[in-house]
């Protein structure tokens, strides 16, 4: 693909607009990023012209970018950018979007509390409560999302998977990790990482 990506870092400078489409959720903002320069003579920060944005996130990004954004909040952006000319009362114009892939708080200027929002398919968070229907969550989870071999079952060692091995719904734990890690009411560990 010969899209181009790229990361933006500013301020959200409108509110998020969100709707609803046939095709799924779609929030908008306009996004204002002002470049700072030091200027060697007078010894100060100095703002430069502001660009704005059009920010398109789409699905899941879209609603959960409503519930964590407000204006002035500062960003980092990143997607794809488009860009678009039309004309609008004779006159032409070149409009600057984003489409988002992901889009997060500039920790440089504050602190955030993430909070992770429940998933449709569970089988691949929840930690079942015997081990005979670990196996065979993890084996359905496997023979939905597929390992590319088209199997549908296996343990990282690449065999099949025994009924008394255990599941990790968190890889990057080990096994003493994840049973230690408590866990919230969507079986989702809620401890630190």
């Amino acid at each position: 693909m010969n899209d181009t990506v790229v990361t933006l870092v500013g301020n959200a400078a409108t509110g998020v607009d969100y709707r609803e489409t046939p095709t799924g959720g779609v929030a908008r903002f306009r996004f204002a990023v002002t470049p700072r320069r030091w200027d060697r003579r007078n010894s100060v920060w100095t703002d430069g012209s502001t660009s704005f944005y059009t920010v398109c996130a789409w699905r899941s990004l879209g609603a959960n970018l409503t519930a964590s954004v407000n204006v002035g909040d500062p960003l980092v952006v990143h997607g794809r950018l488009r860009v678009r000319d039309e004309t609008l009362d004779g006159q032409r114009r070149t409009f600057v979007d984003i489409d988002a892939v992901s889009i997060g708080h500039d920790l440089t200027w504050g602190t955030s509390a993430f909070k992770r929002v429940a998933r449709a398919n569970t089988a691949l968070t929840e930690r079942p409560v015997d081990m005979s229907a670990a196996a065979s969550a993890a084996n359905a989870a496997t023979a939905t999302v597929g390992n590319g071999s088209g199997s549908g079952s296996g343990s990282d060692a690449g065999g099949p998977r025994s009924v008394g091995e255990p599941v990790h719904t968190q890889p990057w734990l080990s096994e003493q990790d994840e049973s230690a890690a408590p866990v919230g009411a969507a079986g989702v560990p809620t401890g630190p990482l």
